[in-house]
């Protein structure tokens, strides 16, 4: 753990918690450092840029915790309990203490790690009662959410674009590496293309009102069905890419079940939000945002790829992550 800083190691004391629970386990992702102590969870922003997302002062970080809070009490009401410091007190970092303030960081309850979709999934436990569930909450959230000319212009066919080139510039790196030359042209050539031909199509989803204030990372890992649904860590870094069209919040959704190898629940899933909430246009964009969502996530292992710290097993497991989300995106444009 020489790479984990001090502020973090003095953290993974259980007496640095007002309620000590029995022992501090840490999950450390790009953007934070995560705490799980017993039934608490602690969430700390790592005071870096990103370039995609800005934590580098103090100031920053408090406000975008604050703003986390905020938005994810929309899906997971009583589970994200508030913004805590951490402190230095008589030569001590504690949590939630009353001394110099080092660092925030947002409290919440810890929801049963047995119970999330991801976790659910490859036992076959996921059922089409819970995926009608599921889809009628993301239904009655979307109606909603707020709208309005600021969000409407995120869904223009031109930030779109942005937002697609932004997200599948930076695979070029790992083109013959991670992914053939072939598919990487085959893939952002179809998103292009789609975009040029079907720009009324775009026009009207804003028109008809289906850019909200989305969750922005609507996968199953993000899922838990616990006493009811919770949807948890939306994006709280960037409103445009939280401003979306609700077929990209129900495609990411989607393309993860087909990456689980449940296209059935996928159609599943996809068909019961279309009945319920009546947005038929959906279904004329569901593979274009497929290809944009699995794009996100293969971006996202390629970030973790880069990562020197990370282990050879790790960067295993990320390659074969990395060209699964590849040729999940290339069976979309092929439509098989």
């Amino acid at each position: 753990m020489s790479d984990i800083p001090p502020l973090v190691r003095a953290l993974l004391d259980p007496q640095a918690y007002p309620h000590p629970p029995g022992k501090v386990e840490l999950i450390q992702t790009q953007i934070s450092y995560v705490f799980i102590a017993d039934e608490f969870v602690y969430k700390i922003k790592k005071p870096d840029n990103f370039g995609f997302l800005d934590y580098s002062t103090l100031d920053k970080r408090l406000a975008l915790c604050v703003k986390e809070v905020e938005l994810n009490q929309r899906l997971c009401r009583n589970i994200y309990l508030g913004i805590v410091p951490v402190t230095k007190e008589d030569g001590r970092i504690v949590m939630d203490g009353i001394g110099e303030i080092l660092e925030y960081a947002v409290m919440m309850r810890c929801l049963p790690p047995e119970r999330m979709m991801d976790a659910l999934l490859p036992p076959n436990r996921v059922t089409l009662n819970m995926l009608a569930e599921l889809a009628g909450v993301l239904v009655d959230f979307h109606a909603r959410a707020a709208t309005g000319e600021q969000i409407n212009e995120m869904g223009s066919p031109e930030i779109i674009a942005y937002t697609i080139e932004d997200t599948f510039n930076p695979a070029r790196l790992h083109v013959g590496e991670l992914i053939s030359s072939e598919a990487y042209h085959r893939i952002t050539d179809y998103e292009r293309r789609f975009l040029d031909n079907n720009r009324s199509l775009f026009l009207k989803r804003i028109a008809d009102g289906r850019i909200r204030d989305c969750h922005g990372d609507l996968h199953a890992n993000h899922v838990c069905f616990g006493d009811e649904i919770y949807i948890y860590d939306c994006i709280e870094f960037s409103d445009r890419l939280r401003f979306i069209d609700v077929a990209a919040e129900i495609a990411f959704l989607a393309m993860d079940l087909d990456r689980f190898g449940r296209r059935d629940l996928s159609k599943f899933f996809v068909d019961i939000y279309v009945e319920k909430s009546g947005d038929t246009g959906l279904l004329e964009l569901l593979d274009f945002y497929k290809i944009y969502r699995a794009g996100v996530r293969y971006m996202v292992n390629c970030q973790q790829y880069d990562d020197p710290l990370i282990t050879p097993d790790r960067k295993e497991a990320i390659v074969a992550a990395a060209r699964q989300y590849a040729e999940l995106a290339e069976s979309y444009v092929s439509g098989t």
